[in-house]
């Protein structure tokens, strides 16, 4: 926690104006200060003063000033606050929510002692301590105050924990006290917790410990319990006073106390669970501190003073800017204000738990906050302010969080979906599932409050592709699973939850009914759908149609409107709902019905006032008098009689609607009487069940109520005569038989004469109840009366009466009945006839008159057979003997097995016109053998046939016919039946009547003619195998020339003929089919053939393209070539493959040769590049002219064996002279010689042999010695001669052998001859091994016979006998030491014997050295020498190297040796700087070794040139510039290496930009501007980069001509650089930094200008362009020092302090042996460090 001075709020005043109280606004609005003046001034959240109001006495006889405030608190909703004052009384002041609310009193609380301290935690409770010890509450609400603990000790402290559910108590005599409220399940104990040692002023009360001071200058912290955690032990520092006040930070994870001039803070450290002391606020003149508030956000505190003043301070752990749109400020550990910087709103995240917050991000459109702690996540809806904090288990950040619910936030963390609700702690829900597409998850909470459900809160989601589970949150089960047959890619929820739509891959769309589980599919090809915010309508689009459904409880009803577009969206304001639809380019809205929307979403919401005020603004439609009938239903079941009743009003129910008036007048009336709900009053629940015609229940709710009079009135109106008089009966009602008498009236009077005599026959009044029945016409009751009473059965006169009336009313069956209890048959069955009723007509005849049964009998048939009763009727005509009668029922009736039982009895004659009739149905049921059988019986045979046939059963019709027809008969029948069946275009049934009289061929004609191809050829397959493949070429032949090519491929493939197939794809130009034939079915290289053709065919390019795609240009092009398509070979190669060439010509030179074409073979072999074949050819044919022209012209090597040729030629005929001629031109001297020697003439061959092949000589001297020795020997002359033929001849080796051979003769003048002569010529013409050995042999010789001269001393020198040649020189002839010596120089050069040569000539043998490349023993010999010498080869090597490209071994050199002030090194050294400066990979830390060698040498070079001849001049002055950026680029390395000092490194990046005369002007601003943007200096890199892709243009074009120098005018940068021979930034870096330089250009936020500092100049500058005036660079980062000085011994060094003492702890923080180095370097260079090491202040 770090404190910073803010403002002063009040200034302090001179004396002691004590400031008495303070507190801050639970809301963080308003900030309060009470001063001794006893006025309260009000602060808003920025520290203006916007108001204040005086306190008053509790009596003011004391006067005003009778008292001190000494406690101030605002109430939890910050509009009121609460003073406490030390004459013995609290008042609450209402300050209102605005400035300028007029301040009243509230509640006042009069105690009994001063209020010494007070704390305001929860809504209504005021807490307080008193002087005499108590700590009491005050209740607002009920304006009481009450004791909650007392001791005998002043109340000096009082403070709440952070919840603000605990209190804590300090007193005078060191108790602290502990009272909890809730002690949120902590557990920890009430009451006296701790005794402190003196009394505890400061008191706070923080997350883990309670810290309490005094007077003592001691700071300890408690533990939970009261145990000693820690002492800060002031005591003995002489500075410090005693502690007067304390504060927790509203986390609860710092406390600052105050004393005198001072603020200590103390900071818990979750780690080491112990508190740390930052480092002390100290305040000259603050003097004491007397009280402290802290902002309930955590981020300011205010301190109060002894003088009166007001100070307010910052307080942050840290502070980030997210995006630039956020500011992240770090209260405390678990504490972080969020702040908009465009709107200015902050929202205050908290962790409950006290655990650290990690990161903070804004996600989702930037309205939703995420944070971690280490065992908890953070979640925020910024707009709403609703904050959580969920446990959860960090996962390394792999979780997924989706904001599309304004409610809930979706985390996906593998494979699991957790729900938190915002404002909730608890996680709402978590859920397996795989599928983290938004769409396929629906949540809905609490959406839309529904009358009857408080929470609803339900979620949709795919268990996997095909399965969707429903799951109520609240509860936390499944309440629904939907398993489709599809992929269902999209669903959601209705806003209650009750519905879900989802729609699958196939665009069905499916509603489900949560509660009744059933699914509907309501659309198809859905391509857009959504519910209409608000309610329960949905929209849809199906194609072309919009649908829209009104009401979703009855999905068949939709309603559907035309559009040409796309449905984009929905948007629902304004009292209006609107689809937009995008047609074309344009965005049409189609307006949806909102009077049915809003009357939906009213109904849902149980609102039927709204509903109904909705519909009366509606015209009357179908569908709003849908409306209000439903309207109607809710209302009743709701009870809601008014609206009930408007509704029946506006549907017309007259009825319905004065009944309900009267119920309402009633039920207002009741209402109006004895209050409360008159619905419920038993008249008007009554009448309710009376309007759903639920009498009984009516009825029971009158009885219960005893109101009986009112239950028959309600069944006397209704004309329920009968349930009256049970009321009545039941009761035992006086008015009974009045009732039944008005009964019987009214029914007379209404004549219901029907009614009237069943009462009269109920009360037993038999003759009365007749003669009303039968005045009512119902004469049949009569009849039913009188059969059941014997008495009226003897009134004849009475029977007649009445079966007159039934016979008048023709019910005679009833009047037989009466006849036939009279006992009079003859009527009786006349009646029973008449009336159908043949069943007792029958009963009757059989007693009465048996002979009539028969007749009734039949009668009874014909009657049912009317009736349509037929199988009814059959038997009635089998028991009356109707045969044909019963037959023709029986088949009506269908009674087939009846009928062929019937039909069987019957003779042959009379059957068997019925038998075809059942044998038709059998067939019809395919039963065709009893078919079969039936149709023989009835001599139908034919129809048999023809019903197998028919049925396709030819075997059974051919067994059939053959019985009884001709086989010739049969045969035409099937043959005449088979071209019925071709006509009607049955072929199949055709080919099997064919085929069953074994006529396949015109089965085969047949399918031919109708070209049914493959019917064709599977019948010739089966009956004519051998001829199948002719069929097949055949049919290819007719198809092909039909164009039908697909099938016809198929034939001829069939038919084994795949050239037929490509040739008819080639002649149809279908060279695709072609190849593809080819190569599946045409051999190893069918195909490629075919290609051939094709690109034959096509020509050009086109066929390069295609033999390319399909990988056989080159097999293409030898076809070609093979084939003597010369011509199209070299079209090919010439565009494609033109290596190819040659060798198409060498072929066609082949081709012209064998044509006998041999001067165009001739020309084509030269273009093929093999001229020899043409020679070879014009030889074979002896055109020597010819031959020997070409080889001259195109093959020289050829000329000899042209000439070998011509001079064979020669020498068949003898002509030796020519063709020694011929030999000789064609330098072939050997076969010349061998000739000659076949010939005999030796002289001619020593002749050839010594001119033109001396190397044989001696071999051909031998054998011509051989040859001559047989005719003589020779002596020492001899031998001298020979060897002087030796010598002339060149053979000097064997010369010398000769000479040597030559021994005394007497003659020692020739000897020695001899010998010298040999020696001489050992030395100078034989190999360095042979003349030594010649000289070892000859020299004592020599010695020997007295000749120690020169020849002596050369032939030791020649015999590498140095020693022995010096040692005669030496003492026989010392002029020759010298001579001696300089021989054996040379020879030891010569030999490259260095190391011998060292010891007798250093600078010759390190020449030597050099000149072998042996620079590593160079320089080591040459380090041995003189500085001087060293240096020479030192340059020799570097130069060397720099050329080899060894730029950094050529560094490495001067590290090692030094780099002397030697003008003609002076390149050597700008050229090791220029390959540096340009060399790529050094902008790292990983360089700086390279940098540091480069600068020590440059250092080094500079030290040199001071003492040298060369100070101070120009190229002095360059070296030094140049060592300056060398330290530049070895400090930026350095600083790359500390990530604290990544700005050093980026300005110096920007400072070397001063020396691009120097450096690669592209790369030094590409690093420039790279490391600018890099630390956020995007001005500046947009500025250096802009100018970097300036130059890479100007680098590509060549001139700096067209460069722009604005942005860099007044700047040092200098203008005229040397322009770049090269790009030094590689292509892909060049891309980058353009296509960032285009977004930000673009973007046109950045101001396009370099930053200026106090100057008004370019602050990396060292020149201001005002004045002039040149500053001093800095040494750690290149820019101007303008103040803070640090000087250096050495003139014109120096540093800025701040960044030197940045450098410094950097180098101590991190302990980088790089950034060390360049301190080291700094105290070479500038002579020394500064004295003043570290300083911060």
């Amino acid at each position: 926690m770090h404190l910073k001075h803010l403002k002063t709020l009040l200034s302090p005043q001179d004396g002691a104006a004590k400031v008495t109280c303070m507190a801050w606004s639970q809301n963080n609005a308003k900030f309060a200060v009470c001063t001794v003046d006893r006025v309260v001034l009000l602060y808003d959240e920025h520290g203006e003063r916007r108001d204040k109001f005086s306190t008053k006495p509790a009596d003011m006889k004391y006067g005003r000033k009778s008292y001190m405030v000494k406690g101030m608190a605002f109430s939890p909703d910050s509009t009121k606050i609460a003073i406490g004052q030390t004459d013995n009384i609290i008042y609450v002041y209402r300050i209102g929510e605005d400035w300028g609310d007029k301040k009243v009193i509230c509640n006042k609380f009069i105690q009994t002692s001063a209020v010494t301290c007070l704390q305001w935690p929860a809504e209504y409770i005021i807490v307080f301590g008193l002087a005499e010890g108590k700590v009491r509450l005050a209740n607002t609400k009920t304006n009481k105050s009450s004791t909650i603990y007392g001791t005998d000790s002043y109340v000096v402290s009082l403070t709440t924990n952070c919840s603000g559910k605990g209190i804590l108590s300090g007193h005078a005599d060191g108790t602290i006290v502990r009272y909890f409220f809730d002690d949120e399940g902590s557990g920890e104990s009430q009451g006296k917790l701790v005794t402190h040692p003196c009394p505890p002023y400061a008191l706070a009360w923080a997350t883990n410990s309670i810290v309490a001071a005094g007077c003592d200058r001691k700071i300890v912290a408690y533990g939970k319990e009261g145990h000693v955690l820690q002492t800060f032990d002031y005591s003995r520092d002489p500075q410090e006073r005693e502690f007067t006040t304390a504060a927790a930070s509203p986390g609860g994870q710092s406390v600052v106390l105050g004393s005198y001039d001072r603020l200590r803070v103390l900071n818990w450290s979750p780690r080491r669970s112990i508190w740390e002391e930052a480092k002390p606020k100290e305040i000259a003149n603050l003097y004491t501190v007397t009280a402290l508030a802290w902002k309930r956000d955590g981020s300011r505190l205010c301190v109060g003073t002894l003088c009166g003043g007001v100070e307010q301070f910052d307080c942050c752990l840290r502070r980030s800017i997210y995006k630039n749109k956020f500011e992240l400020t770090y209260v405390g550990p678990s504490q972080v204000i969020v702040k908009n910087l465009s709107t200015g709103t902050r929202v205050v995240l908290t962790s409950h738990y006290g655990d650290e917050v990690e990161e903070v991000k804004i996600l989702g459109k930037e309205r939703y906050l995420v944070a971690h702690t280490s065992d908890t996540l953070l979640l925020g809806d910024l707009n709403t302010n609703r904050l959580s904090e969920v446990a959860w288990q960090g996962s390394g950040g792999n979780e997924k969080y989706f904001f599309e619910n304004e409610n809930v936030c979706m985390i996906f963390n593998a494979g699991e979906l957790t729900l938190v609700e915002y404002g909730s702690n608890d996680t709402l829900g978590s859920v397996r599932t795989e599928f983290m597409n938004p769409h396929l998850i629906s949540v809905r909470i609490n959406e839309r409050c529904q009358r009857g459900m408080e929470e609803n809160k339900k979620l949709a989601y795919l268990v996997d592709i095909k399965t969707i589970a429903i799951v109520d949150l609240i509860g936390g089960y499944n309440i629904g699973t939907i398993s489709h047959e599809s992929r269902v890619d999209w669903l959601e929820l209705n806003e209650t939850g009750h519905k879900l739509l989802f729609r699958d891959r196939k665009l069905r769309l499916h509603l489900y009914d949560i509660e009744s589980c059933s699914k509907t599919m309501i659309l198809n090809f859905c391509s857009y759908v959504q519910w209409v915010p608000g309610s329960d309508v949905l929209v849809a689009q199906n194609r072309n149609s919009l649908c829209v459904w009104y009401n979703i409880e009855a999905p068949e009803r939709v309603t559907m409107s035309s559009i040409r577009g796309d449905v984009v969206g929905l948007e629902r304001g304004g009292g209006k709902t609107q689809v937009m639809v995008t047609e074309g380019v344009t965005t049409v809205a189609y307006t949806l019905d909102e009077g049915l929307i809003e009357f939906g979403t009213a109904i849902d919401d149980g609102n039927y006032t709204r509903a109904t005020a909705f519909l009366e603004t509606l015209e009357m439609t179908p569908e709003t008098e849908a409306m209000w009938k439903t309207l109607s239903k809710l209302a009743l079941e709701a009870r809601q009689l008014h609206i009930a009743e408007r509704c029946f009003s506006a549907l017309g129910h007259v009825a319905k609607a004065r009944f309900l008036h009267e119920t309402n007048e009633i039920a207002d009336q009741v209402s109006r009487e004895y209050g409360g709900e008159g619905t419920d009053f038993y008249q008007v629940r009554a009448r309710l069940a009376m309007l759903e015609k639920n009498y009984k229940l009516a009825e029971m709710i009158f009885l219960e109520q005893n109101a009986v009079e009112e239950a028959m009135n309600m069944y006397q109106e209704l004309h329920r005569w009968d349930e009256c008089i049970a009321v009545a009966e039941a009761k035992g009602h006086p008015a009974l038989e009045k009732l039944r008498r008005g009964y019987y009236q009214w029914l007379m009077d209404t004549q219901q004469e029907e009614r009237a005599g069943e009462l009269q026959e109920s009360q037993g009044d038999g003759l009365a109840a007749i003669s009303l029945y039968l005045k009512a016409g119902l004469p049949a009751r009569a009849a039913r009366l009188v059969l059941t009473r014997e008495e009226l059965l003897a009134n004849t006169e009475l029977v007649e009466h009445i079966t007159t009336a039934l016979i008048k009313g023709e019910l005679y069956e009833r009047a037989g009945d009466l006849f036939e209890k009279v006992r009079n048959p003859q009527r009786a069955l006349e009646c029973y006839c008449k009336g159908n009723a043949f069943m007792k007509a029958v009963e009757l005849a059989r007693s009465a008159f048996p002979v009539e049964v028969v007749r009734l009998e039949e009668a009874w048939g014909d009657h049912l057979v009317q009736q349509k009763q037929l199988d009814a009727a059959i038997n009635h005509y089998i028991e009356a003997r109707c045969s044909i009668k019963a037959i023709e029922a029986a088949l009506g009736a269908r009674q087939w097995k009846k009928a062929i039982y019937i039909l069987d009895l019957q003779d042959r004659s009379t059957a068997s016109k019925y038998y075809p009739r059942v044998a038709q149905h059998y067939a019809s049921l395919q039963e065709y053998e009893i078919a079969e059988e039936l149709y023989i019986k009835g001599d139908r045979t034919k129809d048999a046939i023809d019903m197998y046939t028919q049925a396709g059963r030819w075997e059974q019709a051919h067994k059939l016919a053959m019985k009884c027809m001709r086989p010739e008969d049969v045969s035409v029948l099937y043959i005449t039946q088979a071209q019925e069946m071709e006509k009607q275009g049955k072929y199949r049934e055709a080919e099997r009547l064919y085929v069953t009289v074994e006529e396949p061929d015109l089965a085969i004609t047949m399918f031919k003619k109708h070209k049914l191809y493959d019917d064709m050829i599977r019948l010739v397959g089966k009956h004519h195998p051998d001829l199948l493949s002719d069929t097949h070429l055949h049919l290819g032949k007719e198809l092909e020339a039909e164009g039908r090519l697909q099938e016809a491929e198929y034939h001829y493939l069939q038919a084994q003929e795949w050239k037929a197939t490509v040739n008819m794809y080639r002649s149809n130009g279908l060279w695709e089919e072609a190849y593809r034939v080819a190569k599946a079915d045409g051999g190893a290289s069918a195909h490629k053939h075919v290609a051939y053709l094709w690109a034959k065919s096509l020509g050009g390019e086109a066929a390069v393209r295609l033999l390319n795609k399909l990988g056989l240009l080159e097999a293409a092009i030898d076809h070609a070539a093979d084939n003597c398509s010369f011509e199209f070979a070299f079209e090919l190669s010439r565009l494609a493959l033109k290596h190819k060439t040659p060798e198409i010509h060498l072929k066609y030179a082949m081709y012209l040769e064998d044509e006998g074409k041999f001067e165009e073979a001739e020309a084509e072999f030269i273009r093929a590049g093999k001229p020899k074949e043409a020679v070879l050819m014009f030889v074979h044919n002896q055109d020597w002219e010819a031959a020997q022209r070409v080889a001259e012209a195109h093959d020289p090597d050829s000329v000899a064996e042209v000439l070998v040729g011509q001079a064979r030629g020669a020498l068949e005929e003898k002509d030796f002279q020519k063709a020694e001629g011929l030999l000789l031109r064609a330098q072939r001297p050997g076969l010349a010689l061998n000739y000659y020697k076949e010939a005999g003439l030796w002289s001619d061959a020593l002749r050839i042999c010594k001119d033109y092949v001396p190397g044989q000589l001696e071999a051909l001297q031998e054998e011509y010695e051989r040859e001559a020795t047989k005719k003589g020997a020779r002596g020492m002359e001899g031998l001298v001669e020979q060897a002087r033929q030796w010598e002339q001849a060149g053979e000097y080796s064997r010369a010398v052998d000769c000479y040597l051979k030559v021994r005394d003769t007497g003659s020692s003048g020739l000897v020695e001859k001899c010998w010298m002569k040999a020696a001489e010529l050992s030395i100078k013409f034989l190999p360095p091994q042979r003349s030594l050995e010649v000289v070892r042999a000859v020299g004592p010789q020599l010695i020997g016979i007295g000749k120690h001269n020169a020849e002596a001393i050369d032939a030791f020198m020649e015999g590498e006998e140095w020693n022995k040649a010096k040692r005669v020189a030496k003492e026989l002839d010392p002029r020759y030491e010298d001579y001696v010596d300089q021989h054996y120089k040379d020879f030891l050069k010569n030999q490259g014997k260095v190391d011998s040569l060292v010891g007798v000539d250093v600078v010759a043998a390190l020449d030597l050295y050099v000149e072998q490349g042996q620079w590593d023993k160079c320089i080591e010999t040459a380090t041995k020498q003189n500085y001087k010498i060293l240096h020479k080869y030192v340059a020799l090597y570097a130069t060397h190297l720099i050329r080899e490209g060894g730029c950094a071994q050529a560094l490495a050199l001067y590290v090692q040796h030094g780099a002397p002030a030697n003008p003609q090194n002076f390149n050597i050294y700008k050229r090791i700087f220029a390959d540096m400066v340009s060399s790529p990979g050094t902008n790292s830390a990983e360089a700086y070794h390279n940098w540091a060698d480069l600068r020590d040498v440059l250092f080094n070079l500079c030290e040199n040139l001071v003492k040298s001849s060369e100070a101070n001049s120009p190229a002095h002055e360059e070296f030094e510039t140049m060592l300056l950026i060398a330290h530049y680029y070895a400090t930026r390395s350095a600083a790359q290496s500390v990530k604290q000092l990544e700005t050093v490194a980026a300005k110096l990046s920007v400072s070397l930009l001063r020396h691009t005369q120097l450096l690669p002007a592209d790369k030094a601003f590409y690093e420039a501007g790279i490391a600018a943007k890099a630390v956020g200096w995007e001005n500046m890199a947009f500025i250096f980069l802009n100018r970097f892709l300036d130059l890479t243009d100007a680098i590509e074009e060549g001139t700096l001509d067209a460069l722009d120098h604005s942005d860099f005018q007044d700047t040092d940068i200098p203008f005229e650089v040397p322009l770049p021979a090269k790009q030094h930034i590689l292509e892909a870096q060049r891309e980058e930094v353009r296509d960032w330089v285009l977004t930000v250009s673009m973007d046109q936020r950045l101001e396009q200008v370099l930053p200026r500092d106090e100057r008004g100049a370019y602050e990396a500058s060292l020149v201001a362009a005002s004045t002039g005036v040149r500053a001093l660079p800095c040494l750690i980062t290149g820019y101007p020092i303008l103040r803070n000085k640090i000087e250096f011994k050495r003139p014109g060094k120096a540093a800025n302090k701040d960044n030197w003492n940045k450098f410094l702890m950097a180098i101590k923080t991190s302990h980088s042996p790089v950034c060390q180095d360049v301190l080291k370097f700094i105290s070479q260079w500038c002579g020394g460090l500064p004295s003043t090491s570290f300083s911060f202040q």
